[in-house]
């Protein structure tokens, strides 16, 4: 099999490499190759190219190049390590400012920041942006600004003052970049435009380093240019960005991803297939992921799980879905999703970014001693040395590319999981009346015990592939499960409980910060919709726990950076564990590739881990000061 995909994709890289220049040029709208960088785009082709009101969702593209090179706003925090460190004040001057109950947050912002039109950046803008969410439903933040801020003042050009309808020490995070952020509007371009839903923003004036240079009408590709002023912006703090035009495309399915960087036409892929991953790491030498080695992919502070929805009365008992945890053999399941390059994690927390230092290190004790009481004995499900095993069961084909070192191998594989365990899965079953009649498990109700696991088909074939795996263990076992595939429709069933469980992700951390309010105070109980009507992101799950309640409402009433919210975070890690809402599997692992040929500097996992790879992030525009052109 390795040889036919050997053989087919030197074979489509000949092909093209024949026809290569003109399709290059004609991709990059003859920009200077040496002065590009070439981007893919993963939203793929933009059905309203020419939407750039970000503010408004009007099938416009987001990551094509927009958020990441042309808006900004008060802070970034990076999911690693940052480029000078994991926290940016970027418009802001300084962290954000909160008086002592957390009723008002005061912004400075940064002097001498000036839009790619020339007019300053100021207090006006903030105004004008928040306001506007604020009498105008329906806008990207309209939601969040109107369920918080009760006014906004600007006592001069570079300072903003919020007050809050109620306290929260965490609004900041509105205004911060993990992904993206709410940026900051043109007050001198909308105040004129007239229904702020009605305008399309293009051109863009842009408040970043770069500015658009031309776009096809078509949504293929878009390609933005140094402004002549950079050091008008906030970037321009650490430096010239090195290349002069970048160009995000849609690179097409991932074996011509492939094709392309091989042939040098393509210099960073957002993500690739595992397979993809692999024939470039033996046959592209200029080629490298986040990793140099096994398993290459840049794990993302985003934690794939098998979601379950707790408002199904079959799935209410958390012996239940205990007992569905037991009989996930990860191990299989990271084989048959990443084969094998995964990143594991028992508990509700992805392994990347600081996270494994305030979470998973710190927690093992507590994990290696917890137990479960099955109604007939109690058991200690964590097996500590998963990781390990996984890179071992690698070593034996990959050989050196496996690290060697308990460190290297907790960093790219994870630490523990939850040992397979049919009897003690029985056991809980059984306790929660459930019966096994034959080689089929039945409901309490006497019907047979079905289960279908929704995934989201070949436009995410790794987790489809992890939730195929699922549903054939818990078959094994007797359970009646099943895949049912959600092409193009999973975010709308995920949003509307249409699922008994779903291959996804409700937890989205910071990453480089240890804060998990990002993605824990939408898991309060007050966010929790009723059967049949629309979750509010992120609680897909459902999950409602007094317990969970008190720690979020202690978080909102302590610092963003106070050691405290650590602690409150492995409480909530303890009650995820023991309620066991959905089963945690492993970070979304991003087989991003980046093409040395032409540009260097590019982010990686062990000498330069200064900010994600993955390159629809908001982040990424720190790439472009590290990237220098090669010689």
């Amino acid at each position: 099999m390795r040889s036919i995909l050997k053989n087919a994709l030197l074979a489509a890289a000949a092909a093209l490499q024949m026809f290569g220049g003109a399709h290059s040029q004609e991709l990059i709208s003859n920009v200077p190759r040496k002065e590009t960088l070439i981007i893919e785009n993963p939203e793929g082709t933009i059905k309203n190219a020419g939407w750039f009101n970000i503010w408004a969702i009007n099938a416009g593209g987001q990551s094509n190049g927009l958020h990441q090179l042309a808006t900004d706003t008060f802070w970034y925090i990076d999911p690693n390590k940052g480029i000078d460190g994991v926290w940016d004040n970027s418009l802001a001057s300084d962290k954000p400012i909160y008086n002592a109950d957390f009723t008002e947050m005061t912004v400075k912002l940064r002097k001498g920041i000036f839009w790619s039109d020339g007019v300053e950046f100021t207090s006006a803008d903030v105004l004008y942006t928040v306001e506007t969410h604020m009498n105008t439903k329906g806008l990207r933040w309209s939601a969040p600004i109107q369920i918080n801020v009760a006014s906004i003042t600007a006592p001069d050009p570079y300072t903003a003052v919020f007050k809050l309808k109620k306290p929260n020490s965490r609004f900041h995070a509105l205004f911060t970049v993990r992904w993206n952020a709410m940026w900051m509007m043109p007050k001198h371009i909308f105040e004129k435009a007239g229904d702020p839903q009605k305008f399309a923003f293009n051109p863009p004036v842009s408040l970043g380093s770069y500015t658009l240079n031309s776009f096809d009408p078509n949504g293929k590709w878009f390609i933005w240019q140094k402004r002549e002023d950079w050091k008008r912006t906030t970037l321009a703090r650490f430096g010239e960005p090195g290349p002069k035009y970048v160009a995000y495309v849609d690179a097409g399915p991932p074996d011509k991803r492939v094709i392309a960087q091989m042939n040098h036409q393509l210099d960073i892929i957002h993500d690739t297939s595992p397979e993809g991953m692999f024939t470039m790491a033996k046959q592209a030498k200029f080629s490298h992921g986040w990793f140099n080695t096994f398993p290459y992919a840049h794990p993302d502070p985003t934690l794939a799980a098998v979601i379950f929805n707790n408002q199904n009365e079959l799935l209410k008992n958390r012996d239940v879905r205990w007992a569905l945890a037991l009989l996930v053999d990860i191990k299989a399941v990271s084989m048959a999703s990443y084969r094998g390059a995964a990143s594991i994690s028992a508990i509700g927390v992805p392994p990347t970014g600081s996270h494994p230092e305030n979470y998973h290190i710190p927690m093992e004790s507590w994990l290696k001693t917890f137990e479960i009481d099955t109604g007939k004995r109690k058991i200690k499900p964590y097996d500590p040395g998963v990781g390990k095993q996984i890179a071992e069961m690698l070593r034996p084909s990959l050989k050196d590319q496996i690290p060697s070192t308990p460190a290297d191998i907790a960093k790219g594989f994870g630490m523990g999981w939850w040992k397979p365990d049919p009897v003690a899965a029985a056991e809980l079953l059984e306790r929660a009346g459930f019966k096994k009649v034959g080689a089929q498990w039945m409901t309490p109700d006497g019907k047979p015990f079905t289960i279908k696991i929704t995934v989201e088909g070949e436009a995410r074939p790794v987790m489809t592939r992890a939730g195929s795996m699922v549903a054939q263990q818990w078959r094994q076992f007797g359970i009646d499960a099943a895949i049912t595939v959600a092409q193009g429709t999973l975010n709308d069933r995920r949003a509307a409980g249409d699922f008994d469980a779903i291959i996804s992700w409700s937890v989205e951390t910071w990453g480089g910060h240890p804060d998990l309010s990002f993605f824990l105070d939408s898991w309060h109980s007050q966010f929790v919709a009723a059967p049949g009507q629309p979750q509010p992101p992120r609680n897909w799950q459902r999950w409602s726990s007094p317990e969970l309640d008190k720690v979020i409402e202690e978080i909102r009433t302590v610092g963003f950076d106070d050691p405290r919210g650590v602690e409150l975070g492995r409480e909530y890690v303890k009650l995820a564990v023991r309620d066991m809402p959905s089963i945690p599997l492993m970070a979304y692992n991003v087989f991003t590739v980046m093409d040395d040929t032409y540009w260097t500097g590019y982010p990686n996992a062990v000498t330069a881990p200064y900010t994600d790879p993955v390159p629809n992030w908001g982040n990424t525009k720190y790439m472009m000061v590290k990237l220098k052109p090669k010689q």
